[in-house]
């Protein structure tokens, strides 16, 4: 939990990153520090493969909960994902965490766009059906079958319950988690009013009240006293959350369109130093290499000062507890930091904001 002046903060923190060699050290440095998660991006063909990188983090720890941010029925099978999740399941009983979306991010890497809300349901209903030991309708064109995990024993844990997490910006998403009894998990959405929102969507779609979580990812730097808010460090720190949102915006010219004019600026020079532009049909190829990694020096003037403080948490120790509080009374219950420079050292600096 994260330290409150008066004692009473139950916000927990959590930790996401790529899977990358000595994920499953730092894994055991996340449990091993107090963290409540520990992530991994599943983006095929920008990073490694999340369920080899949390099969072995599923071994060198015993308490964290372990989750994938995200998967969606545009990038696994129904079956494929249920066999990996409960597969997952039987090395870290209870302790995994499904994320689905309609993979924005992931679809966009292959220059296709994001599956359907309609067909996000679909799918997290049916992964949940059998990662429960359920049979599920399962559908390849016109012929239909039901299906179920065959092989539930030793290898395949369909008793412990897994924890299911949608992704959601909007309402449409938030809708499928309370219908879905999930979770919600949004990328740098920092706005009190707008989880308020997302909770008050799940909550009306909801066939009763649960206790499903809700997450945020983003990067948190504290400043020291008198430090630059907007220095290198803090660009450096929370830069790939920023550069995120420009590239998206950088191949969504409508998007981009609804946005101030410093940043359509950088969205232009983002393209141009790309060597791409919004309408290329492989700008994706030109956009996404190093997304979501530690920017490079030359990049530090696209991140704005503006878009740092939308989508990141970055300030002095007493602001950032400040600002925690404020989205703690909005019901978000875990903040889940990506660290970028040197996690090791970032996740012990991390570690002395909780309990």
């Amino acid at each position: 939990m994260i330290r409150s002046p008066t004692g009473g903060g139950t916000m927990r923190m959590g930790i996401v990153v790529t899977a990358q060699p000595g994920v499953a050290d730092l894994a055991v440095r996340a449990e091993e520090s107090g963290f409540s998660s520990f992530w991994v991006y599943d983006t095929p063909v920008l990073h490694g493969d999340p369920f080899v990188a949390l099969g072995l983090c599923a071994k060198a720890t015993s308490r964290i909960k372990l989750g994938v941010g995200v998967t969606s029925p545009a990038l696994r099978s129904i079956p494929a994902a249920a066999s990996a999740f409960a597969s997952l399941n039987a090395l870290a009983p209870g302790r995994i965490i499904c994320g689905v979306g309609t993979g924005n991010t992931a679809r966009r890497t292959l220059g296709m766009p994001p599956t359907t809300t309609a067909e996000l349901e679909g799918f997290t209903a049916a992964v949940q059906g059998l990662c429960g030991g359920g049979t599920v309708e399962y559908r390849e064109g016109d012929r239909v079958r039901d299906i179920r995990l065959l092989h539930a024993g030793p290898h395949v844990n369909t008793t412990d319950p897994i924890e299911f997490v949608v992704a959601a910006t909007g309402p449409k998403a938030a809708a499928v988690a309370g219908r879905r009894g999930a979770g919600i998990l949004s990328f740098g959405l920092l706005d009190p009013a707008a989880w308020g929102a997302l909770h008050d969507a799940r909550l009306r779609a909801a066939d009763a009240p649960h206790g499903a979580g809700s997450y945020v990812m983003t990067a948190l730097h504290v400043l020291d006293e008198g430090a630059d808010p907007y220095g290198d460090a803090v660009r450096d720190a929370t830069g790939h959350i920023v550069m995120s949102l420009l590239t998206f915006a950088a191949e969504t010219p409508a998007f981009a369109e609804r946005l101030g004019a410093d940043v359509r600026d950088a969205v232009r020079s983002l393209l141009d130093r790309r060597g791409t532009t919004a309408v290329a049909p492989d700008r994706y190829i030109a956009l996404y290499p190093g997304y979501l990694e530690r920017i490079a020096p030359a990049d530090r003037d696209l991140i704005l000062p503006s878009l740092i403080d939308a989508l990141t948490l970055a300030g002095t120790h007493d602001d950032l507890l400040a600002r925690i509080a404020t989205l703690e009374q909005a019901g978000l219950d875990e903040i889940v930091v990506q660290p970028v420079i040197d996690p090791a050292t970032e996740l012990a600096g991390l570690a002395k904001l909780i309990t």
